[in-house]
């Protein structure tokens, strides 16, 4: 048997992140002496404590940690959890990028006080994608006085893509479209602007009929040109609220459906009455569930035979309707990650668009 400063010594892990990982249920010692608690370790559990150093220094949370080790061999299990937090650091170095790219023009612009300089990006694009995409997410503008910075649709240009991004907190709706820097360069610098409902709603008129757009993203200043007619404004003077993490959800179970039969599924069955939070609005409640052969229903409350395998998640009825409506295609691909985790709701060949519905919690599925 190892003693803990032994195994702390030839692992890597210090004799404090032992206790961690002990008392976490990651890592337990071979024996506890009953009468000091002195944590022994078993020769065999050298090499799982190596490892578990190894995913620390990576940022693995705890209880993934403890997923891998008590991943069957041969699976491949534990390669798919260390695959999936990999691709969770690539999206955050791509993140940190986008931000230190602004960081950069707002220190630009503290070093040149009297020379204000403000990120500003020009592109053009398809004036139909651009409705599209409009339409994909205004339903999910926020209107609440306290919270400003959702009554609008932010407005994101990088590289060659255009996202939108809309939330009112109970749901969010995103799209993506592709552009080209219109003044020849190879790509477009990055900018973005939170562009009032309003403003958003003028635009959306203006592309109607129209071939192509001409898009002007600033801090200070949205403006569209289509059709010989051009719509400009000042964005909203606010930081809009980190999304990108609530759209790496991992999900358990993907089914394919289309909209007419989610739609049918979600009116034919029968809701309860809840409040979303303490001081919100009642809303219709509905539970969603997929079996483990993906067939779909509806109730007010859990499946009585939700044990054997299915996902469920209770949401919003009307947001949810309201998404089938603004997304404008029949084929549907629905995720579900439990409940408390967003439905999300996309479609296929669409991956940059697609809506999520935060989940409303009812004491059944807690």
């Amino acid at each position: 048997m190892r003693s803990i400063g032994e195994t702390a010594r030839d692992s890597g892990l210090t004799v404090s992140a032992l206790r961690f990982y002990d008392s976490a249920g990651v890592l337990r010692p071979a024996r506890v002496d009953p009468q000091t608690g002195y944590r022994w370790y078993a020769p065999e559990q050298l090499a799982d404590a190596r490892l578990v150093a190894r995913l620390r220094r990576v940022g693995l949370p705890p209880a993934e940690i403890r997923l891998v080790l008590a991943a069957v061999p041969g699976t491949g299990e534990a390669h798919r959890i260390v695959d999936a937090h990999l691709r969770r650091l690539e999206d955050g170095l791509s993140d940190a990028r986008r931000e230190l790219s602004f960081v950069r023009a707002l220190l630009d612009q503290r070093e040149h006080p009297m020379d204000p300089i403000r990120p500003e990006s020009t592109v053009t694009l398809a004036a139909a994608e651009l409705a599209a995409a409009l339409d994909a997410v205004r339903f999910a503008v926020g209107g609440d006085p306290e919270t400003p910075v959702l009554a609008g649709v932010l407005f994101e240009i990088e590289g060659e893509q255009l996202r939108l991004v809309a939330t009112d907190r109970y749901r969010m709706a995103l799209a993506s479209v592709p552009v080209r820097a219109a003044d020849g360069a190879a790509v477009a610098p990055p900018a973005a602007a939170i562009v009032p409902a309003a403003l958003v709603d003028g635009a959306r008129v203006l592309l109607a009929g129209c071939a192509e757009a001409v898009l002007t993203v600033g801090a200070a200043q949205f403006a569209l040109e289509a059709g010989g007619h051009r719509i400009e404004g000042a964005g909203l003077d606010h930081d809009y609220p980190d999304y990108r993490r609530l759209i790496r959800l991992e999900h358990t179970r993907r089914v394919e459906t289309t909209a007419s039969a989610l739609r049918r599924v979600v009116t034919e069955a029968d809701v309860r009455l809840m409040r979303r939070s303490a001081e919100g609005a009642e809303c219709e409640v509905t539970v969603l569930t997929v079996g483990p052969g993906g067939e779909l229903s509806a109730a007010a409350g859990p499946a009585p035979d939700a044990a054997g395998g299915a996902v469920q998640v209770a949401v919003d009825r009307g947001f949810l309707l309201d998404a089938l409506r603004a997304g404008a295609t029949e084929q549907l691909v629905l995720e579900l990650g439990g409940p408390i985790t967003p439905l999300a709701i996309r479609a296929p060949g669409r991956e940059g668009t697609f809506s999520l519905l935060m989940p409303v919690r009812i004491p059944e599925l807690a």
